[in-house]
C-alpha cells in the first residue's frame, strides 16, 4: 500500500502524468458520448451496412 501511495504522489507531482490524465478524460468523454447516442449510431450503421450489402449484391449479380 505504501508503494502505491508513493507512486500516486510522484505521479501527481510530475507533469508527465498530465498527458495521461488528459487522454483518460478524453476517452471518458468519448465513451460517454457513444453510450448516449448508442441507438442512433446503431441505426445509422445498420442502414449503411444494408445499403452496402445491396450495392454489393448488384455488383455480383451484374
Amino acid at each position: 500500500m505504501k508503494k502505491f501511495k508513493n507512486f500516486s504522489k510522484n505521479l501527481l507531482k510530475k507533469e508527465s502524468g498530465q498527458g495521461a490524465t488528459e487522454y483518460i478524460l478524453l476517452l471518458v468523454v468519448v465513451v460517454a458520448l457513444v453510450l448516449m447516442f448508442k441507438g442512433k449510431i446503431t441505426a445509422k450503421l445498420e442502414e449503411t451496412m444494408g445499403a452496402l450489402s445491396g450495392s454489393m449484391d448488384n455488383v455480383i449479380n451484374n
